[in-house]
């Protein structure tokens, strides 16, 4: 092996981890975006069966997909409800630091 494809094979690996390591912040961006996106949603379904005089937390729960249930805080301030969403992560605490909340209210009329 002469040194220029020595060279070469570790430019290859080093530009490959430097590959990986994007593709997992693209996943990583794009999971925290689809999480505020259906934290939007959840929170909407719970405010509209506060509206309704129903249980809040099912609803909220029944309004996102199963891998996320377990992932979600439900709160309620008067008419307001709000959704706290972890997204999928590597880590946990990294979950934890993206977590994005929505708030969703109303007034029966």
């Amino acid at each position: 092996m002469t040194s220029g494809s020595g060279q070469a094979t570790v430019e290859a690996v080093a530009g490959i981890a430097a590959l990986m390591l994007a593709g997992l912040l693209c996943f990583q961006l794009l999971a925290t975006g689809y999480s505020a996106t259906i934290a939007d949603g959840a929170a909407a379904a719970g405010a509209v069966a506060l509206i309704r005089g129903e249980p809040v937390e099912p609803a909220v729960r029944e309004a996102l997909p199963g891998w996320a249930r377990d992932r979600v805080t439900v709160s309620r301030v008067g008419t307001r409800v709000r959704v706290r969403l972890r997204p999928p992560a590597l880590f946990s605490s990294m979950s934890d630091a993206l977590a994005v909340s929505a708030e969703a209210g109303g007034r029966s009329g």
